[in-house]
């Protein structure tokens, strides 16, 4: 990439000319226009009595092209003026972007002064070439000692956190913003509630972590063009930043809404309802945002993308499509958040497929066998519970039974307390031995049982 990049493709994506068109109907959400030539993704100026509102060209209906604004419908009237501006959609990025509170459109919300040193990207740029991307072999400290260990993730992989209301999300994510070995943080708050906006910038990422990251926030009350604009727009900003050489990690709360405002969109522009009513453009819309993490010659950027699973069904439609897509995912666990086991993460249920090409052979080793400890106190944890479980029928099981608190103590953590990826991993390694010293005394114990019994 050269220095005059982005301007050449801004230069590219501005019309040559001023193209207009009249507001001849408003249906819905959207704007029918007249006589304006314009692609789809192109953004444009709707010139109202009101002021001056910005769109993003959707679809057509035969010869009236169909509009979204950005913000909402009320005060347009027929006959009002639509400009175009870009024939695709571009925002401003930049250095000074660290440590501020900006809406989908890349203007600040956070009462300080404006942004003035930027470039302009394009928010949908081409896709990356196959070929291009650098295979992932590093892992990536997240500060979270039951990732670290258990579901470790490499600089360029993309994971999913996949949980119900309330299991705590936001608060993992902020956790994981505020701890990462990644210079920059980028954070697509999606649809999210008003009140909980600065309840996350204030206690989940707290103000060092602010000091190294980039918000963007479109909550729920905003219409669904800015919301989906807000996912793409947050990976713009991690794309600049990854293009100067810079580990990034991409956090995204939550998918879920993402989709449903797409949903919305093409709802209004007259797209059938596929799965539980999701259109088929939020199903092909997914792998081409997602697909935009991943590690290049220069930098990275590390995804997280949150999942709000409707009623803990990890079936769901979105579930399943993005199950798909992602490098692993990271399934929180409503049973251990009811038991105050903080982070709620069920170790079984979830997966990072890179685990193993980032971690040491030693690593790996001590991670699988405690998932056979894991997997084997599952299977007789009901018999456990109720006191009907028989010592010495299973050395595995018996190991399983004894090394389940220590088990537990290491995959639980403090919500402030942060953990280096190497002191982590040096703890597994420690309970490992741990395990090893334990199995030695519980078969010398069964066969001396053994021995008095005969």
């Amino acid at each position: 990439m050269t220095l005059f990049d982005p301007a050449i493709s801004t230069l590219q994506r501005t019309t040559a000319v001023e193209l207009t068109g009249t507001v001849s109907e408003v249906r819905g959400l959207t704007l029918l226009v007249a006589d304006l030539s314009l692609p789809v993704g192109a953004t444009v100026e709707v010139r109202t009595s009101a002021g001056r509102r910005y769109g993003e060209v959707v679809g057509f209906d035969h010869a009236q092209t169909i509009v979204m604004l950005m913000s909402f419908t009320a005060g347009v009237r027929r006959g009002d003026t639509v400009v175009g501006l870009h024939t695709s959609a571009v925002a401003p990025v930049g250095h000074d972007y660290l440590g501020r509170v900006v809406d989908a459109m890349g203007r600040p919300i956070d009462l300080r002064p404006p942004i003035r040193d930027t470039v302009s990207r394009p928010i949908q740029p081409d896709p990356i070439e196959p070929l291009s991307r650098v295979p992932i072999d590093e892992p990536l400290g997240t500060g979270v000692r039951a990732l670290d260990t258990m579901l470790t993730a490499g600089r360029g992989q993309r994971l999913g956190i996949f949980a119900g209301p309330g299991i705590g999300k936001s608060t993992l994510l902020g956790q994981i913003a505020k701890h990462t070995d990644a210079d920059v943080s980028v954070i697509a708050l999606v649809g999210e509630r008003g009140r909980e906006v600065n309840d996350f910038l204030q206690h989940a990422l707290g103000e060092e972590g602010l000091k190294r990251s980039v918000v963007v926030v479109a909550t729920g009350d905003e219409s669904a063009l800015m919301r989906v604009r807000a996912a793409q727009y947050a990976i713009t900003v991690a794309e600049f930043f990854r293009d100067e050489g810079l580990d990034v990690v991409l956090f995204m709360d939550s998918i879920t809404r993402f989709c449903q405002a797409q949903r919305q969109i093409g709802l209004a522009v007259g797209e059938p309802p596929a799965t539980k009513g999701y259109t088929p453009s939020v199903f092909a819309l997914l792998p081409t945002l997602m697909e935009r993490c991943g590690r290049t010659a220069i930098g990275s950027i590390t995804g997280f993308f949150t999942i709000l699973v409707e009623g803990d069904d990890l079936t769901e439609p979105i579930s399943d499509a993005v199950r798909g897509i992602l490098d692993g995912h990271v399934v929180l666990s409503r049973e251990l958040a009811n038991r105050a086991h903080w982070p709620a993460i069920d170790v079984l249920q979830s997966v990072s497929r890179l685990a193993k090409t980032v971690s040491q052979p030693a690593h790996t080793a001590a991670r699988e066998q405690l998932q056979q400890l894991l997997a084997a106190y599952k299977d007789i944890e009901d018999l456990v519970n109720i006191g009907a479980y028989a010592p010495g029928a299973n050395a595995t099981q018996d190991l399983a039974i004894e090394m389940k608190p220590a088990i537990d103590r290491l995959l639980q953590q403090g919500v402030d307390e942060h953990v280096t990826i190497e002191r982590a991993q040096a703890q597994l390694m420690e309970l490992a031995l741990s395990v090893g010293a334990t199995a030695d005394r519980l078969a010398k114990q069964m066969q001396t049982n053994n021995v008095g019994v005969a």
